[in-house]
């Protein structure tokens, strides 16, 4: 493999991770606009200037939602 395949590999993967990135910022939007980050249990702690964020609840969904979708892809080969 010379440098130049090299480089262009290199330049493939940089630009599919990039747009990876903005599907994953568009969906995170979306899900916050649907009221996931502020699900009854979260935690949030606020004292004076200081506040501190745990998100349990939306920690679990997400974790729930994103093993069943891996589920499926995996599944599929």
């Amino acid at each position: 493999m010379s440098w130049g395949e090299k480089m262009e590999s290199l330049g493939r993967f940089l630009v599919l991770t990039g747009f990876i990135f903005i599907i994953l910022g568009g969906f995170l939007m979306l899900l916050q606009r649907l009221g996931l980050g502020k699900l009854p249990g979260d935690i949030v702690y606020q004292k004076g200037n200081f506040t501190f964020v745990f998100p349990i609840v939306t920690c679990i969904v997400l974790s729930i939602i994103l093993s069943i979708i891996l589920n499926i892809f995996s599944r599929l080969k």
